[in-house]
């Protein structure tokens, strides 16, 4: 097991491959009606039970035709119409041509579409102005999607551009996976509820609400334990009643050296602790292990450490456990320095920043001001991290830095 006292950080990339490496997918599924399966994680390919367009149809407002009528005149009386939901019924007459509207079926004996900005009416007789190639404006059967074809793929975690696509099939319910249970609790004396009043050397319970957050965004059942106070009993009943309930438990605080971090003693008697340091900054102490049902993390107790430490070692977690097979670890990209950051080499630094387009296309980046893992403002005003590598030092103005962009459960 690794001690506090232990020397040596384990670098970020390291903890990532032990957090990954054994983690199963769960694997009990759930069959939802469609407006309910949104934000789920799709347990078995979707295919298609239709063809779309299930008919041919009008790619353009115009007339429909047969290719060969043009060659011996390019006047042509009009035979009906064909509107989306109203076709033309019957097969077009020979010689003749049919207005018909975007959508909207074409008509048996057509083979090409000529739209209504090429043709002039007069009256029922229609001149057109040139003969098109066969097939010209129309979508066939089957032109976006087949019979049979996999439309969504195992794995697929829903979102508002799959809901659409679903319906257009008449898919009305869908098997999805179970989502991940995530109990988690704040631990710490000094910790109070909202609506309370702060006596002396007392803060509100902030993390809590904030992991509660991004746990609703990963799409996790979650199971807020409340605050435990440091009493060693009370931390064991609420370590046992979490693991009997979820797939992962969260603490949030008790994971540092502390005389009163009663967290690591317990650990070590109901369970296994892999690391309890990361290289990363803030969130050096960042505990991960397995308890006899549940994995097991201790994010840090500063609110910044808190937050980054989810997003960047447990998220990834959970879309794995989750069977989320497309999730993407957030976007990385280069961009240019507009401030200072001060570092010192020895650990990964994630800084807060601000990036910003310049009239080059080219990314720049500001410092937030207060760098603190105290300073939660700090994430407020941040639309990125800088992410600064182990080794590096001192940045300076107009160096090349890393940053990386919230995803999508930042905002």
């Amino acid at each position: 097991m690794a001690s506090c006292d232990a020397p040596g950080l384990m670098p970020i990339e390291d903890a990532l491959i032990k957090i990954l490496t054994p983690v199963k997918p769960v694997t009990t599924v759930e069959n939802l009606p469609l407006p309910e399966a949104m934000s789920r994680v799709v347990a078995e390919d979707i295919c298609s039970p239709i063809n779309v367009p299930p008919f041919a149809n009008s790619a353009m407002d115009g007339y429909a035709i047969n290719t060969a009528d043009l060659e011996k005149n390019l006047t042509l009386p009009m035979a009906g119409k064909s509107f989306a939901g109203q076709p033309y019924e019957g097969e077009m007459p020979a010689g003749s041509c049919i207005r018909i509207m975007t959508g909207a079926e074409v008509p048996v004996g057509c083979d090409a579409i000529i739209m209504q900005e090429l043709a002039t009416a007069n009256g029922d007789q229609i001149t057109f102005e040139e003969i098109p190639k066969v097939g010209n404006h129309i979508r066939p059967i089957g032109d976006d999607i087949v019979t049979g074809a996999v439309v969504i793929k195992a794995g697929t975690r829903l979102t508002a551009r799959e809901m659409p696509l679903l319906a257009s099939l008449g898919v009305a319910t869908i098997p999805v996976l179970a989502r991940p249970k995530v109990a988690f609790f704040s631990t710490g004396d000094e910790l109070r509820p909202l609506g309370e009043t702060l006596e002396k050397g007392q803060i509100f319970d902030s993390n809590r609400y904030g992991i509660h957050a991004l746990l609703t965004k990963f799409g996790c059942e979650v199971i807020d334990l409340g605050i435990i106070p440091d009493v060693p009993e009370l931390l064991a009943q609420a370590f046992e009643k979490a693991d009997q309930q979820a797939d992962v438990v969260i603490t949030s605080g008790g994971v540092s050296v502390g005389e009163a971090d009663y967290t690591k003693d317990i650990l070590e008697q109901k369970g296994r602790i892999d690391f309890w340091k990361i290289a990363m900054k803030p969130g050096k102490p960042f505990a991960y292990g397995t308890l006899d049902n549940s994995i097991f993390c201790g994010l840090p107790g500063n609110p910044v450490s808190a937050m980054l430490t989810l997003y960047q070692l447990v998220q990834p977690l959970l879309a794995k456990l989750a069977g989320h097979t497309d999730w993407q670890p957030p976007l990385r990209i280069q961009a240019k320095a507009n401030t200072i950051f001060k570092k010192r080499a020895g650990r990964t630094d994630f800084q807060r920043g601000v990036y910003s387009i310049n009239t080059q296309g080219q990314f720049e980046v500001s410092s937030c001001d207060n760098q603190g893992s105290g300073a939660f403002s700090s994430m407020h005003h941040a639309n990125c991290f800088v992410v600064l590598e182990k080794d590096r030092g001192f940045v300076n103005q107009d160096e090349t830095v890393t940053i990386e962009l919230f995803n999508s459960t930042l905002y």
